[in-house]
């Protein structure tokens, strides 16, 4: 075998399983037609409304059900067959790219019928993300979760390459309403792919019963595990404040290098392209590890703030490549993180934590990122993130090392602790000495049965 082949084995390993293949090339068609609609849903709003402001409440409707129900999503991928539930939420979000390829072919889209619609596909959105993250193990298994995670990121990234791309080919060339409709089209594939899937292969887990209290079951399981803990902090933090390019770039562009939006589209692309290379790298790995995650954060924070001090619009574009390996190599390795180190019963509510402060947090601190970017330029608006990053990082980082050690403490206590019988009072029986008798002491446990209190 050469080298290539392994390396190639390495990266693309999880493609070997059928059921996995099913669902990386029915995803990529169905998240190519996902981000066609994310454009033309943006031209539609700013068509009937005029404004930016209503674009940035239409993307935060999209993503408030995330944060509200979220964990419910997670629930129900834990209580229910996750391969049904995926079939049914993408049947009925082609249901809602239908919708609005109908009010807009016929012309009768309002906007608060825009808002509707969007909110209420965020909410199927919310029941199919965690589902969809769990279900990776149930395909691949736990040996192959870190690879099919990568190769999930780099469908992912590339999707969000050419699905724009072939967005702005479309809505040139035959209008609006028609990336719609080719949105609506590529989901019968991805149904297709999880109908086509063999289930004796799947690594299936008994659904949870229905019981109170299982979404407080849920946070509390990710806080008192550690590596969880800590994993997620990390998430919320630079999904949160350092994830917003897609607010501070378009600002880079316009007001420091006083460039279009071709300025704008072009470090899009530059950092995208950065994020596909960064999924394939992770790909190639075989397990994710604390020191990857910490350092794959603090490496991306540290060029956020090169990105921020970048003198020229070509400076900029060169740190934004190895960015966008640097958050996709950490998102990668916290999801694969999650899904190794939570167990089996409670993996969809995991991982409805995971989407709830990765997408869900976007309402909050997109608007904070860009409250700072218009008050003290865009440049703050990076800064602010990768500052916050670097220090979030720093902080993970000892608490887990503290942690590490505690429980590194513990353990070497227990397998020190002497391992001579105890007697039944919770008392280590007195060495004997020759030539002393001791008297037996009644205690009141051994005190006759019929004098013990009930």
């Amino acid at each position: 075998m050469t080298r290539l082949h392994k390396a190639l084995l390495s990266t693309f390993g999880s493609l070997q399983v059928r059921n996995y293949r099913l669902f990386f090339f029915g995803t990529l068609v169905s998240m190519s037609g996902t981000w066609m609609q994310t454009v033309a849903l943006g031209w539609l709003v700013l068509r009937l409304s005029g404004d930016g402001i209503a674009v940035g409440a239409n993307l935060a409707l999209q993503f408030l059900p995330m944060l509200l129900f979220g964990m419910w999503g997670g629930v129900f991928a834990d209580r229910f067959d996750k391969r049904r539930l995926l079939i049914c939420t993408q049947a009925v979000l082609s249901l809602f790219a239908l919708a609005f390829w109908a009010l807009t072919v016929t012309e009768s889209a309002q906007l608060w019928m825009v808002f509707a619609l969007t909110f209420a596909m965020g909410t199927v959105s919310a029941l199919d993300m965690p589902a969809r993250q769990s279900f990776v193990t149930e395909m691949v298994g736990a040996e192959g979760v870190a690879n099919a995670v990568s190769l999930n990121s780099a469908v992912f990234n590339g999707a969000r390459i050419f699905g724009p791309a072939l967005a702005g080919i479309v809505i040139k060339t035959a209008g609006l309403p028609w990336a719609f409709l080719a949105n609506a089209l590529t989901y019968p594939g991805v149904i297709a792919a999880y109908a086509l899937m063999r289930t004796s292969e799947l690594h299936r887990q008994a659904p949870v019963p229905r019981d109170k209290g299982q979404i407080r079951d849920g946070w509390r399981y990710v806080w008192n595990q550690p590596r969880l803990r800590y994993t997620l902090f990390l998430v919320a933090i630079v999904s949160s404040l350092g994830l917003n390019f897609s607010v501070v770039l378009p600002l880079m562009a316009r007001f420091v290098f006083h460039r279009g939006a071709d300025a704008f589209g072009l470090l899009t692309s530059i950092m995208a392209g950065g994020s596909l290379l960064g999924a394939l790298f992770s790909a190639a790995r075989k397990r994710p590890t604390m020191g990857l995650l910490f350092g794959a954060a603090a490496t991306f924070g540290v060029l956020e703030l090169l990105a921020a001090a970048a003198p020229s619009l070509g400076l900029l574009g060169a740190v934004l490549l190895p960015t966008g390996v640097a958050s996709i190599l950490f998102i990668a390795t916290a999801n694969s993180n999650l899904q190794l180190n939570s167990s089996r019963e409670m993996r969809g509510r995991v991982m409805a934590v995971y989407a709830l402060l990765f997408l869900g947090t976007t309402p909050i601190g997109a608007p904070l990122v860009g409250w700072v970017a218009q008050e003290w330029g865009p440049r703050a608006g990076l800064v602010l993130g990768g500052t916050v990053t670097v220090v979030a990082v720093a902080v993970a980082s000892v608490l887990w090392r503290r942690d590490r050690l505690a429980l590194a403490a513990r353990a070497l206590e227990q397998h020190a602790a002497p391992t001579r019988p105890v007697s039944a009072v919770g008392r280590r029986p007195e060495p004997s000495r020759p030539g002393v008798h001791r008297r037996p002491v009644r205690r009141k446990s051994e005190e006759p049965a019929n004098r013990s209190k009930p």
